[in-house]
């Protein structure tokens, strides 16, 4: 990658290929409770991109942006030479940047993950309490530090909004970790979410997304307390051929929340847009 080096999971398998990506202080495993439920065929790219779990600090920061990170993950796909490929996203809506304004033509799906859409950017007081700190460098490093105690993982307003099912301590430890302990990692962070677009790059990336002409299923949560339940539908109305799905049950991270719901639904979306097209 020009920014530096992404590292990823490959489930292998010979059948429809799905980039899975996560938002930020998460990484690849958000993904695992659906992947164990996949068809085994399924070919499923979960790579770790610079949102501050990452392990391996970028080489060029300054490319540590939205815009920047979505062409990371159009990078990753001709590097990887995927062809035919489903993007799916999760919390982080940024690739839809890459869906707008290509080059897209290795993607023949996605797929949209109750994620930031429109002016959500960061969305809700997670990613505002984000965004805040990463503008005093002490600030950013005490929040990564908080996230080591589980009443502060789960406080009302925070994480506690975005996971409703407890989330083994292992795995948020994974997540926070990097952050905690590398300053170059804290870097990273700091630059993207400092990089929040305008209102009116927002603006006009909705209204670039109509010339996505593949399918899209927008699968939203009921009870989401970051992502606007509106913003579901709005977006499905958006692109000319999608498919809303809204799940009950679930906050932000439905990977985790509802994995057996989304497992099928993403099934029954790729296996239908390979019949379908």
């Amino acid at each position: 990658m020009t920014a530096g080096l992404i590292e990823y999971g490959d489930t292998g398998g010979d059948g429809p290929v799905l980039v899975l990506l996560h938002g930020v202080n998460m990484d690849g495993t958000v993904w695992t409770p659906v992947l164990d439920r996949l068809p085994p065929n399924f070919r499923c790219i979960t790579p770790t991109l610079p949102l501050g779990s990452h392990r391996r600090a970028m080489e060029r920061p300054e490319l540590v942006t939205h815009r920047g990170v979505a062409a990371m993950v159009g990078e990753l796909l001709e590097a990887l030479d995927l062809v035919d490929v489903t993007l799916v996203l999760n919390d982080w809506g940024g690739a839809q940047f890459l869906l707008a304004d290509g080059p897209n033509d290795r993607i023949a799906a996605a797929v949209l993950v109750a994620c930031e859409a429109f002016d959500n950017f960061p969305p809700g007081r997670p990613g505002k309490m984000i965004a805040t700190s990463a503008r005093v460098p002490a600030l950013l490093w005490l929040a990564m530090h908080m996230q080591r105690f589980r009443w502060f993982r789960r406080a009302p307003g925070g994480w506690g909004w975005m996971i409703k099912s407890p989330i083994p301590k292992d795995v948020m430890d994974g997540w926070f970790g990097p952050a905690q302990h590398d300053s170059r990692i804290r870097r990273d962070l700091r630059r993207f979410a400092l990089s929040t677009p305008s209102r009116a790059e927002l603006s006009a990336l909705a209204d670039r997304l109509p010339a996505f002409d593949r399918p899209v299923l927008i699968v939203w949560a009921t009870e989401d307390r970051l992502m606007p339940r509106e913003h579901g539908p709005r977006l499905a109305a958006l692109f000319p051929r999608a498919h809303l799905v809204e799940v009950d049950n679930s906050y932000t991270v439905v990977p985790m929340d509802r994995p057996e719901l989304l497992a099928a639904e993403l099934t029954r979306f790729v296996e239908g847009t390979r019949t379908v097209k």
